[in-house]
């Protein structure tokens, strides 16, 4: 997820790493607080894959530097929103890093693929409480926290799915749709 958005916000321009580090936590952080102790080696194992490309910035002062998404960087930032690993799709946070970047696939077919797969979780029965095998709803749940989150859950998935299916019937995309990398910039 890290490495994900790492990608997906140098695919918009180069970023000093203290302006990278906001934008990750902003995206993030109200869940998984972004540490330097794990942001900078994620940059450093990106950088050593020549998936970024770290440049001293002249004007910040001696140790600051500007990172910029190299050719491969796109590639492989494609790959990863074109076909995100299960647990990006079923995870909340995780999938929504991989909506916050899923317009810079070239394709409409393509990211409706992803949305295609997000929205087949979401129609699984599912639950955080069971009876044996069969998922309780939240009218068979006595304890009133836990009624308060299953209610909580149906709310957010019910939204969730309405937007999905919205966007998967629409024709065309919306005119904020951001153009795609591999798309020259005008």
């Amino acid at each position: 997820m890290l490495e994900l958005a790492i990608l997906g916000f140098l695919a918009g321009g180069a970023l000093p790493g203290h302006e990278l580090r906001r934008r990750v936590s902003q995206l993030t952080g109200y869940t998984r607080p972004v540490s330097d102790g794990s942001l900078y080696p994620a940059i450093n194992r990106l950088t050593k894959a020549g998936l970024l490309e770290r440049r001293a910035d002249p004007g910040a002062g001696p140790a600051r530097y500007v990172l910029s998404l190299t050719g491969a960087g796109r590639t492989e930032l494609l790959k990863r929103l074109r076909e995100p690993a299960d647990h990006e799709i079923t995870d909340f946070t995780r999938f929504f890093t991989v909506l916050a970047f899923l317009s810079h696939l070239p394709d409409v077919p393509e990211q409706h693929a992803v949305l295609r797969r997000r929205l087949e979780f979401l129609e699984e029965p599912a639950s955080f409480f069971y009876d044996g095998d069969r998922p309780l709803r939240a009218e068979e749940v006595a304890d009133p926290y836990r009624r308060g989150m299953l209610l909580t859950a149906r709310a957010i998935s019910s939204a969730e799915r309405a937007w999905l299916h919205a966007v998967l019937d629409a024709d065309e995309p919306t005119e904020n749709t951001p153009f795609p990398l591999d798309e020259p910039a005008s």
